[in-house]
């Protein structure tokens, strides 16, 4: 590659990636992530509640199956 090509990738480099200089925050962004933290997490959807009920009742009924699912977990 010569010099020319190193100066061509150059420029079309800085131009497709423009300089972010002192880029700050507007804001603190502390008191948001505490807030997000103390947030209480949502409920599990009814679909995996069903899910886990299914499978503790397979497991019930074939107790021989639960090393199967132990495998696929």
């Amino acid at each position: 590659m010569n010099r020319n090509e190193q100066d061509r990738i150059e420029q079309l480099l800085r131009q497709a990636m423009p300089p972010t200089g002192d880029a700050e925050p507007e804001h603190d962004l502390w008191p948001a992530m505490l807030q997000r933290l103390n947030v209480q997490p949502a409920a599990p959807p009814w679909f995996d509640l069903a899910l886990a009920g299914g499978l503790a009742v397979l497991g019930a009924l074939f107790p021989a199956a639960i090393p199967v699912f132990l495998y696929y977990l």
